[in-house]
């Protein structure tokens, strides 16, 4: 039929453009923990590699990283949410540094729903 003719034809529009893949030129960095956490990996981020004078370690500081409670200590009280700032990297571990915490939504939910009564 006629569609094998066109499988050509879509090649042609922006033929310039190359396709490269992004995550070719990011390298994957593992986020530790403070050490007052028992469980110090908290995952993987992804970082642009050092090309020139940007370094890979300069777009990883000072980003912030939020963490339920429940992956830190392995305990089932996930409503507490960390704020993890990253402060230093050590080859390829971002160290991070205690910023803040929060509470899900839905706990903050829960409290406000017993009052409820007094906020109309």
């Amino acid at each position: 039929g006629k569609s094998s003719k066109r499988l050509n034809k879509g090649s042609k529009k922006g033929g310039k453009k190359k396709v490269v893949d992004p995550f070719t030129k990011k390298d994957w960095y593992d986020v530790k923990a403070p050490s007052m956490f028992t469980s110090r990996q908290i995952g993987k981020t992804l970082v642009s590699r050092t090309v020139g004078t940007k370094i890979a370690a300069d777009g990883l500081k000072g980003r912030v990283y939020e963490v339920s409670l429940a992956d830190l200590q392995n305990d089932e009280i996930a409503f507490r949410k960390f704020r993890l700032q990253c402060e230093d990297v050590q080859g390829k571990n971002c160290l991070t540094n205690f910023h803040g915490m929060t509470m899900t939504t839905d706990k903050i939910r829960s409290m406000v729903k017993k009052r409820q009564t007094l906020i109309q």
